[in-house]
């Protein structure tokens, strides 16, 4: 009897999940938009650029490159998508990758410093989070993308910079921080007035 009354509330649980699973915390109804970023520090000036790359290891060291941005939120369908590239044991391929869903977003502390250029949105609308999108790859293959920001002021110890991401069966699920000296490895979400 024990056992059949936790079947069904685990089936129920599940059933509650499965329908609210979709919905997105939003920041009341806002639409975001996510990049992979570039960062240069002109006359000591922090400078945020659209275009960077960012990198994750397979458990067999295989790097995934991603570059690219997209919008979510606001009551329409995500956009967006961008290139890829792997290489190594996994295999190596190049090619465009389109996003077709949400699957979750949580923004969280976090602002750049005062006076840094931001060149993809106001400096003021810059976020941290991070969200968790399904995408398509242009080989057929599909997965998940995972943007995770964390901005130098205020954000969370907790929140790493940078991507992870499937392929297929393949979990990229190392991510490789930000090094100094480097310009890879960096993202940043921003409300979209």
């Amino acid at each position: 009897m024990k056992s059949s009354f936790r079947f069904v509330m685990l089936f129920t649980l599940s059933l509650v999940l499965l329908a609210f699973g979709n919905m997105v915390p939003s920041a009341a109804g806002a639409t975001f938009r996510w990049d992979t970023i570039s960062v240069t520090t002109p006359g000591g000036v922090l400078t945020i650029n659209p275009g960077g790359s960012d990198y994750a290891l397979a458990a067999d060291l295989t790097t995934i490159q991603i570059r690219g941005h997209g919008t979510f939120g606001g009551g329409v369908p995500p956009t967006g998508g961008g290139f890829w590239a792997t290489a190594g044991a996994s295999g190596t391929a190049t090619g465009t990758f389109t996003v077709i869903g949400l699957v979750k977003f949580d923004v969280a502390p976090g602002s750049l410093p005062p006076g840094a250029v931001d060149n993809i949105g106001d400096a003021a609308n810059a976020r941290s989070g991070l969200a968790i999108l399904r995408i398509k790859y242009s080989d057929g293959s599909g997965g998940i993308l995972i943007v995770s920001c964390h901005l130098p002021v205020g954000s969370p110890s907790g929140i790493f910079e940078g991507i992870t991401a499937t392929k297929g069966y393949v979990d990229f699920w190392d991510r490789i921080p930000p090094v100094p000296g480097v310009n890879a490895n960096r993202t940043q979400f921003h409300v979209v007035p």
